[in-house]
Protein backbone atom coordinates (compact mmCIF):
# COMPACT_ATOMS: atom_id res chain seq x y z
CA UNK A 1 0.00 0.00 0.00
CA UNK A 2 1.40 3.41 -1.01
CA UNK A 3 1.69 6.37 1.35
CA UNK A 4 -1.21 8.09 -0.40
CA UNK A 5 -3.37 4.97 0.03
CA UNK A 6 -2.46 4.83 3.70
CA UNK A 7 -3.39 8.48 4.11
CA UNK A 8 -6.70 7.89 2.35
CA UNK A 9 -7.48 4.98 4.66
CA UNK A 10 -6.55 7.00 7.75
CA UNK A 11 -8.78 9.91 6.74
CA UNK A 12 -11.65 7.54 5.90
CA UNK A 13 -11.40 5.85 9.31
CA UNK A 14 -11.28 9.18 11.17
CA UNK A 15 -14.15 10.62 9.13
CA UNK A 16 -16.33 7.55 9.58
CA UNK A 17 -15.86 7.54 13.35
CA UNK A 18 -16.73 11.22 13.48
CA UNK A 19 -19.89 10.72 11.45
CA UNK A 20 -20.99 7.73 13.53
CA UNK A 21 -20.50 9.73 16.74
CA UNK A 22 -22.63 12.60 15.39
CA UNK A 23 -25.33 10.47 13.75
CA UNK A 24 -28.78 11.78 14.67
CA UNK A 25 -27.32 14.83 16.45
CA UNK A 26 -26.96 17.17 13.48
CA UNK A 27 -28.69 20.52 13.83
CA UNK A 28 -28.75 24.04 12.42
CA UNK A 29 -26.31 25.63 12.65
CA UNK A 30 -23.63 22.96 12.59
CA UNK A 31 -21.58 22.66 15.76
CA UNK A 32 -17.79 22.64 15.54
CA UNK A 33 -16.60 19.06 16.08
CA UNK A 34 -13.95 19.53 18.76
CA UNK A 35 -13.34 15.79 19.11
CA UNK A 36 -12.68 15.41 15.39
CA UNK A 37 -10.39 18.44 15.37
CA UNK A 38 -8.40 16.98 18.26
CA UNK A 39 -7.99 13.68 16.44
CA UNK A 40 -6.94 15.39 13.20
CA UNK A 41 -4.50 17.64 15.05
CA UNK A 42 -2.91 14.72 16.88
CA UNK A 43 -2.57 12.94 13.52
CA UNK A 44 -0.82 15.92 11.95
CA UNK A 45 -3.63 16.50 9.43
CA UNK A 46 -4.79 19.99 10.38
CA UNK A 47 -1.71 21.79 8.96
CA UNK A 48 -0.52 19.22 6.49
CA UNK A 49 0.98 21.60 3.92
CA UNK A 50 2.07 24.48 6.17
CA UNK A 51 3.81 22.42 8.86
CA UNK A 52 4.14 18.82 7.65
CA UNK A 53 5.67 19.57 4.25
CA UNK A 54 2.93 17.80 2.30
CA UNK A 55 1.72 18.90 -1.11
CA UNK A 56 -1.63 19.43 -2.85
CA UNK A 57 -2.14 15.73 -3.60
CA UNK A 58 -2.00 14.87 0.10
CA UNK A 59 -4.16 17.87 0.96
CA UNK A 60 -6.74 16.77 -1.63
CA UNK A 61 -7.03 13.35 0.00
CA UNK A 62 -7.69 14.92 3.39
CA UNK A 63 -10.19 17.47 2.12
CA UNK A 64 -12.15 15.01 -0.03
CA UNK A 65 -12.19 12.33 2.65
CA UNK A 66 -13.46 14.67 5.35
CA UNK A 67 -16.05 16.19 3.02
CA UNK A 68 -17.32 12.71 2.20
CA UNK A 69 -18.18 12.28 5.89
CA UNK A 70 -19.58 15.76 6.45
CA UNK A 71 -16.80 16.81 8.80
CA UNK A 72 -17.64 19.95 10.78
CA UNK A 73 -14.14 21.44 10.99
CA UNK A 74 -12.30 24.19 9.00
CA UNK A 75 -9.32 22.18 7.76
CA UNK A 76 -9.06 23.87 4.34
CA UNK A 77 -9.32 27.28 5.97
CA UNK A 78 -6.70 26.47 8.60
CA UNK A 79 -4.05 24.94 6.36
CA UNK A 80 -4.37 26.05 2.75
CA UNK A 81 -5.79 29.52 3.34
CA UNK A 82 -5.23 31.23 6.70
CA UNK A 83 -2.10 29.26 7.57
CA UNK A 84 -0.51 29.90 4.18
CA UNK A 85 -1.47 33.57 4.18
CA UNK A 86 -0.12 34.13 7.68
CA UNK A 87 3.16 32.60 6.57
CA UNK A 88 3.34 34.92 3.57
CA UNK A 89 2.77 37.93 5.83
CA UNK A 90 5.12 36.73 8.57
CA UNK A 91 2.34 36.60 11.15
CA UNK A 92 2.36 34.60 14.35
CA UNK A 93 -0.89 32.65 14.61
CA UNK A 94 -2.21 30.66 17.56
CA UNK A 95 -2.47 26.91 17.67
CA UNK A 96 -5.86 25.50 16.86
CA UNK A 97 -8.30 26.15 14.05
CA UNK A 98 -7.92 29.17 11.78
CA UNK A 99 -10.19 30.81 9.25
CA UNK A 100 -9.80 33.53 6.66
CA UNK A 101 -11.95 36.61 6.13
CA UNK A 102 -11.67 37.85 2.55
CA UNK A 103 -12.93 41.42 2.43
CA UNK A 104 -13.00 44.67 0.51
CA UNK A 105 -14.01 48.24 1.35
CA UNK A 106 -13.97 47.54 5.08
CA UNK A 107 -16.31 44.52 5.11
CA UNK A 108 -15.91 40.76 4.91
CA UNK A 109 -18.81 38.40 4.40
CA UNK A 110 -19.33 34.63 4.37
CA UNK A 111 -16.43 34.09 6.77
CA UNK A 112 -16.28 30.34 7.57
CA UNK A 113 -16.46 29.23 11.21
CA UNK A 114 -15.78 32.74 12.58
CA UNK A 115 -16.65 31.91 16.19
CA UNK A 116 -14.65 28.68 16.35
CA UNK A 117 -11.36 29.77 14.79
CA UNK A 118 -8.84 32.60 14.91
CA UNK A 119 -9.58 34.99 12.03
CA UNK A 120 -6.87 36.01 9.58
CA UNK A 121 -8.03 38.99 7.55
CA UNK A 122 -7.28 39.30 3.83
CA UNK A 123 -8.44 42.77 2.82
CA UNK A 124 -8.28 43.34 -0.93
CA UNK A 125 -7.67 47.07 -1.37
CA UNK A 126 -6.50 49.09 -4.40
CA UNK A 127 -2.92 49.27 -3.09
CA UNK A 128 -2.57 45.57 -2.33
CA UNK A 129 -3.67 42.81 0.03
CA UNK A 130 -3.74 43.84 3.69
CA UNK A 131 -3.25 40.92 6.05
CA UNK A 132 -3.55 40.67 9.81
CA UNK A 133 -4.82 38.57 12.70
CA UNK A 134 -8.08 40.02 14.02
CA UNK A 135 -8.32 40.23 17.79
CA UNK A 136 -11.83 39.36 18.99
CA UNK A 137 -13.69 40.76 15.96
CA UNK A 138 -17.38 41.62 16.19
CA UNK A 139 -19.11 39.10 13.95
CA UNK A 140 -22.69 38.90 12.73
CA UNK A 141 -23.40 35.18 12.59
CA UNK A 142 -25.41 33.24 10.05
CA UNK A 143 -24.98 29.88 8.28
CA UNK A 144 -25.04 28.42 4.79
CA UNK A 145 -27.50 25.90 3.33
CA UNK A 146 -25.67 23.03 5.03
CA UNK A 147 -25.74 24.76 8.40
CA UNK A 148 -22.03 25.58 8.43
CA UNK A 149 -21.43 28.83 10.34
CA UNK A 150 -20.72 31.86 8.20
CA UNK A 151 -20.23 35.38 9.47
CA UNK A 152 -19.91 39.01 8.43
CA UNK A 153 -17.58 41.55 10.00
CA UNK A 154 -16.20 45.02 9.50
CA UNK A 155 -12.54 45.94 9.79
CA UNK A 156 -9.91 48.66 9.45
CA UNK A 157 -6.60 48.22 7.67
CA UNK A 158 -4.54 50.19 10.19
CA UNK A 159 -1.46 48.26 11.28
CA UNK A 160 -1.97 45.41 8.82
CA UNK A 161 0.78 43.91 6.69
CA UNK A 162 0.51 44.80 2.99
CA UNK A 163 1.27 42.17 0.38
CA UNK A 164 1.29 42.26 -3.40
CA UNK A 165 -2.23 41.99 -4.93
CA UNK A 166 -1.12 38.70 -6.51
CA UNK A 167 -1.28 37.15 -3.04
CA UNK A 168 -4.99 37.90 -2.98
CA UNK A 169 -5.45 36.21 -6.35
CA UNK A 170 -3.60 33.14 -5.13
CA UNK A 171 -5.65 33.03 -1.94
CA UNK A 172 -8.90 32.95 -3.91
CA UNK A 173 -7.42 30.35 -6.27
CA UNK A 174 -6.47 28.16 -3.32
CA UNK A 175 -9.96 28.48 -1.91
CA UNK A 176 -11.59 27.68 -5.24
CA UNK A 177 -9.43 24.57 -5.65
CA UNK A 178 -10.17 23.41 -2.10
CA UNK A 179 -13.91 23.79 -2.63
CA UNK A 180 -13.73 21.78 -5.87
CA UNK A 181 -11.99 18.94 -4.04
CA UNK A 182 -14.49 19.09 -1.19
CA UNK A 183 -17.49 19.13 -3.52
CA UNK A 184 -16.26 16.01 -5.31
CA UNK A 185 -15.93 14.36 -1.89
CA UNK A 186 -19.52 15.35 -1.12
CA UNK A 187 -20.58 14.01 -4.55
CA UNK A 188 -19.02 10.64 -3.72
CA UNK A 189 -21.03 10.50 -0.51
CA UNK A 190 -24.25 11.38 -2.35
CA UNK A 191 -23.64 8.70 -4.99
CA UNK A 192 -22.76 6.03 -2.44
CA UNK A 193 -25.90 6.79 -0.43
CA UNK A 194 -28.08 6.86 -3.54
CA UNK A 195 -26.78 3.55 -4.87
CA UNK A 196 -27.31 1.95 -1.46
CA UNK A 197 -30.83 3.35 -1.14
CA UNK A 198 -31.98 2.28 -4.60
CA UNK A 199 -30.46 -1.19 -4.06
CA UNK A 200 -32.36 -1.68 -0.80
CA UNK A 201 -35.66 0.12 -1.35
CA UNK A 202 -38.36 -2.24 -2.69
CA UNK A 203 -41.26 -0.93 -4.72
CA UNK A 204 -43.78 -2.93 -6.73
CA UNK A 205 -42.01 -6.13 -5.71
CA UNK A 206 -38.48 -5.22 -6.78
CA UNK A 207 -35.71 -2.87 -5.77
CA UNK A 208 -35.61 0.61 -7.28
CA UNK A 209 -32.29 -0.17 -8.93
CA UNK A 210 -34.03 -2.70 -11.18
CA UNK A 211 -36.10 -0.01 -12.89
CA UNK A 212 -34.61 1.25 -16.13
CA UNK A 213 -35.40 4.90 -15.40
CA UNK A 214 -33.55 4.67 -12.09
CA UNK A 215 -30.57 3.02 -13.78
CA UNK A 216 -30.43 5.84 -16.33
CA UNK A 217 -30.57 8.43 -13.54
CA UNK A 218 -27.76 6.74 -11.62
CA UNK A 219 -25.64 6.57 -14.77
CA UNK A 220 -26.24 10.26 -15.47
CA UNK A 221 -25.35 11.13 -11.88
CA UNK A 222 -22.14 9.08 -12.01
CA UNK A 223 -21.20 10.65 -15.35
CA UNK A 224 -21.55 14.18 -13.97
CA UNK A 225 -19.42 13.26 -10.97
CA UNK A 226 -16.64 11.73 -13.05
CA UNK A 227 -16.51 14.77 -15.32
CA UNK A 228 -16.17 16.99 -12.25
CA UNK A 229 -13.54 14.65 -10.80
CA UNK A 230 -11.49 14.68 -14.01
CA UNK A 231 -11.38 18.49 -14.05
CA UNK A 232 -10.50 18.60 -10.34
CA UNK A 233 -7.77 15.99 -10.76
CA UNK A 234 -6.29 18.08 -13.58
CA UNK A 235 -6.29 21.12 -11.30
CA UNK A 236 -4.65 19.11 -8.51
CA UNK A 237 -1.94 17.94 -10.88
CA UNK A 238 -1.38 21.52 -12.08
CA UNK A 239 -0.99 23.02 -8.61
CA UNK A 240 1.18 20.09 -7.49
CA UNK A 241 3.51 20.48 -10.49
CA UNK A 242 3.56 24.27 -10.87
CA UNK A 243 2.31 25.81 -7.61
CA UNK A 244 -0.81 27.88 -7.02
CA UNK A 245 0.77 31.08 -8.35
CA UNK A 246 1.42 29.71 -11.85
CA UNK A 247 -0.78 30.73 -14.80
CA UNK A 248 -1.26 27.06 -15.72
CA UNK A 249 -2.69 26.40 -12.29
CA UNK A 250 -4.97 29.43 -12.60
CA UNK A 251 -6.31 28.05 -15.86
CA UNK A 252 -6.82 24.53 -14.49
CA UNK A 253 -8.57 25.71 -11.32
CA UNK A 254 -10.84 27.96 -13.40
CA UNK A 255 -11.85 24.98 -15.55
CA UNK A 256 -12.41 22.82 -12.45
CA UNK A 257 -14.62 25.42 -10.76
CA UNK A 258 -16.78 25.59 -13.87
CA UNK A 259 -17.04 21.82 -14.34
CA UNK A 260 -17.73 21.12 -10.68
CA UNK A 261 -20.20 23.97 -10.34
CA UNK A 262 -22.19 22.84 -13.36
CA UNK A 263 -22.40 19.32 -11.95
CA UNK A 264 -23.89 20.42 -8.63
CA UNK A 265 -27.49 20.83 -9.79
CA UNK A 266 -27.87 17.52 -11.70
CA UNK A 267 -26.02 15.49 -9.07
CA UNK A 268 -27.93 16.85 -6.10
CA UNK A 269 -31.28 16.83 -7.93
CA UNK A 270 -30.98 13.19 -8.99
CA UNK A 271 -29.82 12.13 -5.52
CA UNK A 272 -32.86 13.72 -3.87
CA UNK A 273 -35.28 12.48 -6.50
CA UNK A 274 -34.16 8.89 -6.01
CA UNK A 275 -34.21 9.16 -2.22
CA UNK A 276 -37.67 10.69 -2.10
CA UNK A 277 -38.77 12.52 1.05
CA UNK A 278 -36.22 10.85 3.31
CA UNK A 279 -33.35 12.65 1.60
CA UNK A 280 -34.48 16.14 2.61
CA UNK A 281 -34.40 15.54 6.36
CA UNK A 282 -31.56 17.18 8.25
CA UNK A 283 -30.73 13.93 10.05
CA UNK A 284 -30.00 12.11 6.78
CA UNK A 285 -26.41 12.15 5.56
CA UNK A 286 -27.57 12.94 2.01
CA UNK A 287 -28.85 16.35 3.09
CA UNK A 288 -25.47 17.17 4.60
CA UNK A 289 -23.62 16.15 1.43
CA UNK A 290 -25.84 17.88 -1.13
CA UNK A 291 -26.30 21.10 0.82
CA UNK A 292 -22.56 21.38 1.33
CA UNK A 293 -22.01 20.93 -2.39
CA UNK A 294 -24.56 23.62 -3.22
CA UNK A 295 -23.13 26.06 -0.69
CA UNK A 296 -19.46 25.48 -1.54
CA UNK A 297 -20.04 25.95 -5.27
CA UNK A 298 -20.62 29.69 -4.73
CA UNK A 299 -17.59 30.27 -2.50
CA UNK A 300 -14.31 31.73 -3.80
CA UNK A 301 -16.02 32.66 -7.02
CA UNK A 302 -19.26 31.33 -8.44
CA UNK A 303 -19.53 29.06 -11.45
CA UNK A 304 -20.66 32.02 -13.55
CA UNK A 305 -17.77 34.24 -12.46
CA UNK A 306 -15.24 31.56 -13.38
CA UNK A 307 -16.98 31.00 -16.72
CA UNK A 308 -16.64 34.72 -17.44
CA UNK A 309 -12.99 34.51 -16.43
CA UNK A 310 -12.44 31.67 -18.89
CA UNK A 311 -14.16 33.73 -21.56
CA UNK A 312 -11.76 36.60 -20.95
CA UNK A 313 -8.80 34.24 -21.18
CA UNK A 314 -10.07 33.05 -24.57
CA UNK A 315 -10.67 36.57 -25.87
CA UNK A 316 -7.25 37.78 -24.76
CA UNK A 317 -5.34 34.79 -26.11
CA UNK A 318 -3.28 34.95 -29.29
CA UNK A 319 -4.76 31.56 -30.21
CA UNK A 320 -8.19 31.08 -28.55
CA UNK A 321 -8.38 27.45 -29.69
CA UNK A 322 -5.24 26.63 -27.73
CA UNK A 323 -6.85 28.01 -24.56
CA UNK A 324 -9.89 25.80 -24.99
CA UNK A 325 -8.06 22.55 -25.63
CA UNK A 326 -4.82 23.00 -23.70
CA UNK A 327 -3.09 25.36 -21.27
CA UNK A 328 -2.58 29.06 -21.99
Amino acid sequence: MSELDELKQLVADIGRRSYDARFGKRRLPEVFDADLWRTLDESGLTRLTTEQGAGPREAAIVLAGLARHGAAVPVAETDLLAGWLAGEAGLEVPAGPLTVAVGAAGAAREVPWPSDAAVVLAAREPDGLHVGLLDDPEVTLAYNLAGEPRGALRYRTDGLTRLDPAAGDELVRRGAWARCVQIVGAFDSALELTVAHTSERVQFGRTLSKFQAVQHSLAAMAGEIEQARAATDLATAAVADHGFADARSDYAVTIAKIAVGRAVTPVTTIAHQLHGAIGVTIEHQLWSATMRARSWSDEFGSTASHARRLGRLVLDAADPWDVLISSP
